[in-house]
C-alpha cells in the first residue's frame, strides 16, 4: 500500500492554438490507507484525472508519484494499481473464479497461491457459492463484486475505482456501497473513487475531492465540505437539494457584509409565525419528510420540513425562518467563501 502525490499535475489536447486545457494544475496528497472520493459533475475532468493517475492518459504537466515512486513515465502495469471500472469488462467464456484469476494466471503466480487469492477474495466478497458460473448467470450486483475481486487478488498498493456503481439500480447502489466500505475497513488499501453522485460521494469518502471544471474547488472530509462550502459551486453541488444561495436580501439584517450572496441549507429553514415570506410553489414528499418549493420576491427557495408539521398548501404564503447560526456568506464577484 502507498500514498498518492499530484503536484501540478495538467492535462492539454492538442497544441499551439488549438489547445484545450482540460485538467488544471491540481495539486493533492493522499495518504497511505485513505480513501478519497473525486466528485463533480459529468465533463470536469475526475475521470481524465483517475486515468492519469492509472497510466491510461499521459500527462501534459506536473508530477504522479505512488508512494516513493514518481510514476510518470511508467506503464499501468508497472503503478502496481488495480482499476474498477462501471463496465466490469468480464470474460464472458469464463467462470467467476477464472476471471478473479486470470491476472495471476497471466503473471504464473502458483496455482495454490492463485487458489488461495481468490478464495479469500470470494470469502470477502461472499462469492464463494458462484466461483463455478459463468457472468451471464450473474445479476448486475454479481459482476460488479466479480469485477472487484478480480482487483482484490492482484494485491495491488492503490485500488482505483471508475464510477463503478453507475450501471446499477438504486438498491443495488446502496447495497455496494456498504460493501465497498466494508472492503476498506478489510484491506485498508489506499482508494480513489471517482462519481458524479454526490450521495456516494458523502456516504463512502473520508475526503473528497470537489472538481469543476478541471479545478480543484475543495478538498476535505464530507463534514467539512457540506457544514463548510469553499464556493458557491461547491454549496449548490454537495447537498439534495443544494444549499439555497440568495443574493438579493437585506444582508445587513444577519451582520453580512453588503453585496455577498447568502447561503443557508434547506434543513436550517423552519416554518414559524414570522421570517421570511414564501409563496408554496411546489411539495416534494419524500417519506418522512417534504420540500417545499417556493418563491421569496424574485428567488427561489426550499424548505425541508419533517412529518410532524403540517403540509402547506399550494399557492399559499408560508413564514420561513433561518438559523442565524448556520447561515453562509460568500463573495458574488467569485463565488469564494467570505
Amino acid at each position: 500500500m502507498a500514498s498518492i502525490q499530484l503536484n501540478n499535475v495538467i492535462k492539454t489536447y492538442g497544441s499551439g492554438k488549438n489547445a484545450l486545457q482540460v485538467i488544471h494544475g491540481i495539486n493533492a496528497e493522499i495518504a497511505d490507507h485513505e480513501f478519497i472520493v473525486i466528485v463533480g459533475p459529468s465533463g470536469c475532468g475526475k475521470s481524465t484525472l483517475l486515468r492519469m493517475v492509472a497510466g491510461l492518459e499521459e500527462i501534459s504537466g506536473g508530477e504522479i508519484s505512488i508512494g516513493e515512486r514518481v510514476v510518470n513515465d511508467l506503464e499501468p502495469s508497472e503503478r502496481d494499481i488495480a482499476m474498477v471500472f462501471q463496465n466490469y469488462a468480464l470474460y464472458p467464456h469464463m467462470s467467476v473464479f477464472d476471471n478473479m484469476a486470470y491476472g495471476l494466471k497471466i503473471k504464473k503466480v502458483p496455482l495454490a497461491e492463485i487458489k488461495a487469492r481468490v478464495d479469500k477474495a470470494a470469502g470477502i466478497l461472499e462469492l464463494g457459492h458462484l466461483l463455478d458460473r459463468k457472468p451471464r448467470a450473474l445479476s448486475g450486483g454479481q459482476r460488479q463484486r466479480v469485477a472487484m475481486g478480480r482487483a482484490i487478488v492482484r494485491q495491488p498498493q492503490v485500488f482505483l475505482f471508475d464510477e463503478p456503481l453507475s450501471n446499477l439500480d438504486a438498491k443495488l447502489r446502496v447495497q455496494t456501497r456498504l460493501e465497498i466500505q466494508k472492503l476498506h475497513r478489510e484491506l485498508g488499501i489506499t482508494s480513489l473513487f471517482v462519481t458524479h453522485d454526490q450521495v456516494e460521494a458523502m456516504t463512502l469518502a473520508q475526503r473528497m475531492i470537489v472538481m469543476n471544471a478541471g479545478r480543484v474547488e475543495q478538498f476535505g472530509t464530507p463534514e467539512e465540505v457540506y457544514n463548510r462550502p469553499a464556493t458557491t459551486f461547491v454549496a449548490s453541488f454537495m447537498g439534495s437539494p443544494p444549499m439555497n444561495l440568495l443574493k438579493h436580501l437585506r444582508n445587513a439584517d444577519f451582520g453580512g457584509p453588503a453585496g455577498a450572496i447568502l447561503g443557508i441549507r434547506p434543513e436550517h429553514l423552519h416554518i414559524a409565525d414570522t421570517g421570511w415570506a414564501v409563496q408554496v410553489e411546489a411539495i416534494e414528499m419524500l417519506g418522512a419528510e417534504r420540500l417545499v418549493y417556493g418563491r421569496l420576491g424574485d428567488e427561489s427557495l426550499i424548505v425541508r420540513m419533517d412529518e410532524s408539521q403540517p403540509s402547506p398548501k399550494l399557492g399559499a404564503t408560508i413564514h420561513a425562518a433561518p438559523r442565524t447560526d448556520r447561515l453562509h456568506w460568500f463573495d458574488s464577484a467569485s463565488g469564494q467563501r467570505l
